[in-house]
């Protein structure tokens, strides 16, 4: 059986995107009025970050659940 990687890199991505939104959440509001043009860029792309590590869970979960091996490349 070969190993998923879809379950360390949706670790990864969630644990780190995780981390990019606790930064955004607590940032200096006047910071992004002066460089970011009033846009959160940090809770932004954190959130994506952590939506795609919990794809890539579910995905994992999922193909676990149905007790098929993911793809082979030997023929």
């Amino acid at each position: 059986m070969l190993f998923d990687v879809r379950l360390p890199i949706g670790l990864l991505f969630l644990a780190i995107g995780l981390l990019v939104m606790g930064v955004g959440l607590t940032g200096d509001p006047k910071m992004l009025d002066a460089h970011g043009a009033g846009l959160n860029i940090d809770l932004v792309w954190g959130a994506v970050m952590a939506v795609f590590g919990a794809i890539m869970l579910v995905l994992t979960l999922r193909a676990r659940r149905a007790g098929a091996p993911p793809p082979s490349d030997e023929d």
